[in-house]
């Protein structure tokens, strides 16, 4: 909490020759110091004028005039903390402070925003740019890292980030370096006690891309509600929401348009669900028809929408083997037919943990292909695991996954 003094005092007032001075009193923008009411009136006609009060707000979260989240402070705080005042709170008594921070920064503060240089304007790339984060105070566990926008290039053909990618380090929980296309994902990191944690964006200027980033850096309390569960990179709280793949897109990776993937290597992390209150089970599929490719030539069986195919059509025999790409396209991808399941999954896979299909339980786990059926799993607490080893050569074409869950009510 912090005291706003309004230009209101009690002070002892001296009239005299129809003037009043204030004794040994100042004032500042937001504080009063030294002012008693019970100074001495100097003359038979001073007397005490109650002319202040004290009004009291808290460090709130509240919404800057350019939509960005922010923190209720006085306008004189803010500065201080070097933020940007964007608008006003608590009824116009403070500013709603946003933070924003780019190369070469540190930063304390809760919802702090970190941009490339020039941002919104793309950038060309250059030296490691880094941020610093300390926590607010002792009581903070846990980041979460909102990508407002993020656009880094694009994989190599082996699915690795060599040129550009995110590195989060100083933390007690991994995060899998990240590239390509990543708007609208989020991760949390723990804090390792005080240690700070460093956000890092490496990227190369040899190579020409619109690169530009915005994330939002939010310091979650040891016993807050939305603290994510240890092992968690990513953690849901609705009864039903959509998952995706890092770098998921509909389109080829432009680095690598024949044989490449989208789909990046050396990937082992957990996405949790928080299970509402009154829900029992959990329910996983896909999308749409096209949403789960994860391991095998993707590219083999969709010559359209996935991935483009160099077309020689010089005799009939390869006339009618297009033909047979068309129909597998058709009849294969996103069915039981493309779905690879257990042991025949060691490469590249998702892992629901003791699944049923319609009431019937499986004796597998693992799940990858071009396909995925739907799944119900009743194991607590609800999560996926994702998997990919670390290279996605041979896996043409692959976009990784969008999955749907929704929680399903306890049986009365």
């Amino acid at each position: 909490m912090f005291e706003l003094l309004l230009a209101v005092i009690f002070a002892a007032a001296t009239i005299t020759s129809g003037q009043i001075s204030i004794q040994g009193h100042t004032l500042g923008d937001d504080t009063i110091n030294d002012i008693s009411p019970h100074a001495a009136v100097s003359e038979r006609q001073g007397k005490f004028f109650p002319l202040f009060s004290v009004v009291r707000f808290a460090n709130s979260q509240c919404t800057g005039t350019n939509n960005f989240n922010g923190t209720c402070f006085t306008r004189r705080e803010c500065t201080n903390y070097a933020g940007t005042a964007s608008g006003t709170c608590a009824n116009g008594l403070g500013v709603c402070c946003v933070f924003t921070r780019t190369c070469g920064t540190s930063t304390s503060a809760n919802n702090t925003y970190f941009i490339n240089p020039g941002y919104p304007a793309t950038y060309a790339g250059g030296d490691r740019c880094t941020i610093t984060v300390n926590r607010c105070h002792s009581k903070i566990c846990q980041l979460r890292l909102d990508f407002l926008d993020f656009s880094l290039a694009q994989p190599n053909s082996s699915g690795v980030c060599d040129l550009d990618f995110l590195l989060v380090s100083g933390g007690a929980s991994t995060v899998p370096r990240l590239c390509g296309e990543n708007t609208n994902q989020h991760v949390y990191v723990d804090f390792n006690g005080a240690t700070p944690i460093t956000i890092s964006i490496d990227t190369n200027t040899n190579f020409a891309f619109d690169r530009r980033w915005n994330i939002r850096i939010q310091q979650i309390e040891c016993d807050s509600p939305c603290r994510a569960p240890n092992g968690c990179l990513q953690y849901y709280k609705g009864v039903s929401d959509t998952v995706t793949s890092f770098n998921y897109g509909t389109t080829v990776n432009t680095r690598a348009p024949l044989i490449g993937t989208r789909q990046m290597a050396n990937l082992n992390y957990g996405v949790c669900v928080r299970m509402a209150l009154g829900y029992c089970s959990i329910q996983w599929s896909q999308s749409d028809t096209l949403s789960f490719t994860v391991s095998g030539d993707t590219g083999s069986l969709d010559t359209t929408v996935i991935g483009r195919k160099i077309k020689f059509i010089f005799t009939i025999d390869i006339i009618i083997s297009e033909l047979n790409f068309s129909y597998r396209a058709i009849h294969f991808l996103g069915t039981d037919l493309a779905a690879v399941t257990g042991t025949d999954c060691t490469k590249d896979f998702v892992i629901i943990p003791n699944p049923s299909i319609n009431g019937t339980a499986e004796n597998v786990d693992r799940f990858c292909g071009n396909g995925l059926v739907t799944k119900t799993s009743s194991l607590k607490p609800f999560v996926l695991y994702v998997v990919t080893d670390g290279d996605e050569i041979g896996e043409i074409q692959n976009r990784g996954f969008i999955l749907d869950y929704t929680q399903i009510a306890c049986a009365v």
